[in-house]
């Protein structure tokens, strides 16, 4: 299965959508594990609230839509933290430079 010594080829199914062949760091095996999972629960969720002929493509959306908030929140907590250290950082400069 393996292409290389660094990378991987895997299967991954998401929702009700065939199989997907990925090449992959073999090293983020657990990382891509992981997302798909959570997105198959994310999915089984949210495909009990939903019926009807176009209730994949609302349910996708959705699951999408909740990714792409927790990656936005979780984007503007890493620029607040960034921001926070790197003003830490000159107070600390400051301080050192007095002593």
């Amino acid at each position: 299965m393996a292409k290389d010594d660094n990378n991987l080829n895997i299967m991954i199914r998401l929702a009700d959508v065939e199989p997907t062949a990925l090449t992959i760091p073999r090293d983020e095996e657990a990382n891509y594990r992981e997302a798909e999972k959570l997105v198959n629960t994310l999915w089984n969720k949210w495909a009990k609230r939903f019926e009807g002929d176009d209730a994949s493509k609302r349910v996708m959306a959705m699951v999408a839509f909740q990714f792409a908030r927790l990656y936005s929140k979780a984007y503007n907590q890493n620029v607040a933290v960034n921001k926070y250290l790197t003003d830490f950082e000159q107070q600390l400069n400051e301080v050192v430079v007095k002593i």
